[in-house]
């Protein structure tokens, strides 16, 4: 038999708004893996590719094994992901899981469903490259923010009210809408929050550009003054401004929810779902698609009209965008964060320091285990030899196929292990 655990050697994406150097975890996490590896000080380590992604398909770590990569050892072993996952999915690994590190802000996007990425996918093709919707989660490794969801509509009315210049973009018969709107009538509230919206990304190029300019001068002058800018959420548009100067995505931030996350913490994205990684270092797992709508804070494609067409505008608070994990009944080491799709799943095993020997059991869906801390020794009767793990390595776990790690860390260990629970 071929070794069906083996490690894996993954890809990493140097995108402009990844954390620079070794204060990136990617960086870091690559170093750890590979002594071999040269960080370069002043390049950007954005994303960390586990999976069969044409562009950063996993290179196989096993000298035994004749495929070079993951992709092609699944197209040439396609049990390994498991009865019903190899059914469901026609063969392929049905997820991407990533480690991110983000410095600088990811565009405003949001992800299609099944039936709009099909329909953008026939007729927009070069932008739309897969019929595949794209749900992600993603899980802070430290303390993560991002955009996530239309706030509550009194959050927005204050805005409108503070902030002239938002207003004068919406317009005031648009604003007056939201304001009227009750929650007695909550289609009423997302049919105004969808033109006020739509106002806005649809704006004049020049007009938002001025409107941009005065509200940055204001804050700016009232912040040297000492005064308090909250009410203008003050804070976050100088640093998304300076990040991205006369983009009409610094104006979202009055619609969408800021969610802060800790370590431990998730956030779901689901379909048509507007939202912006801001800064932190997070794991991550989606869906294999790359389709990605996207209408700010970014110099790629625009398509602002499909954008506003397709949102979900039900208003709720940022910590309801708070994903919960449930502790395992069987293993209490475990917390799972399943998320309402069948594509993926993701486990965080911590284990504590009094364990010496744990066992990764063995699960019906091949699975990505990613080790963040700790050090120990793999063994499996599916494993040509012993695997060492540390901080970054990576182990591919075909289905039906556990592993006992041996610990030799003095404080435990954290793992995360993606896989589709169908």
């Amino acid at each position: 038999f071929p070794p069906a655990v083996f490690p894996l050697s993954c890809a990493v994406q140097n995108y402009s708004w990844g954390k620079v150097g070794l204060e990136s975890e990617v960086a870091k996490l690559l170093a750890s893996s590979d002594p071999l590896v040269q960080i370069q000080p002043d390049q950007p380590y954005a994303e960390l590719w586990m999976g069969t992604h044409p562009r950063g398909d996993a290179i196989i770590r096993d000298n035994r094994i004749p495929q070079k990569t993951l992709g092609q050892w699944i197209a040439d072993n396609p049990a390994c992901l498991g009865a019903k996952v190899k059914d469901t999915f026609q063969g392929h690994l049905p997820f991407l899981f990533k480690v991110l590190s983000v410095n600088t802000a990811l565009s405003i996007q949001a992800h299609p469903n099944k039936e709009l990425a099909e329909k953008l996918h026939t007729q927009f093709p070069e932008h739309y490259p897969d019929a595949n919707h794209k749900p992600e989660m993603a899980i802070a490794l430290t303390p993560f923010e991002g955009l996530c969801g239309f706030r509550p509509v009194e959050e927005i009315v204050s805005f409108l009210q503070n902030v002239p210049e938002l207003r004068a973009l919406i317009g005031e018969v648009a604003a007056e809408q939201l304001e009227r709107s009750g929650s007695d009538d909550p289609r009423g509230v997302s049919a105004a929050l969808r033109v006020c919206f739509t106002r806005l990304m649809k704006s004049e190029k020049k007009f938002f550009v001025d409107q941009l300019n005065m509200l940055v001068k204001r804050i700016s002058q009232e912040a040297a003054e000492g005064k308090d800018t909250s009410g203008s959420n003050g804070d976050l548009l100088l640093r998304l401004h300076s990040q991205y100067p006369g983009d009409i995505g610094c104006f979202t931030i009055y619609f969408l929810n800021l969610v802060r996350l800790e370590p431990g913490e998730a956030m779901f994205l689901g379909a048509s779902e507007p939202h912006a990684y801001l800064r932190g270092d997070c794991v991550e797992c989606m869906a294999c698609s790359d389709n990605t709508v996207r209408a700010g804070l970014t110099p790629k494609f625009i398509d602002v009209l499909t954008l506003c067409e397709m949102l979900n505008y039900t208003p709720a608070p940022s910590s309801s965008k708070i994903f919960p994990a449930a502790q395992s009944q069987l293993d209490p080491s475990v917390y799972l964060y399943d998320p309402p799709v069948p594509d993926f799943a993701i486990m965080r095993i911590e284990i504590p320091a009094s364990i010496k020997l744990y066992l990764i059991s063995a699960m019906d869906s091949a699975s990505i285990l990613l080790v963040i801390q700790g050090t120990a020794v793999g063994t499996s009767t599916a494993a040509a030899s012993e695997m060492p793990l540390h901080r970054g390595s990576v182990l591919f776990i075909s289905a039906n196929e556990s592993i006992s790690l041996h610990l030799s860390s003095p404080d435990g260990m954290l793992l995360f292990r993606a896989c589709c629970l169908l």
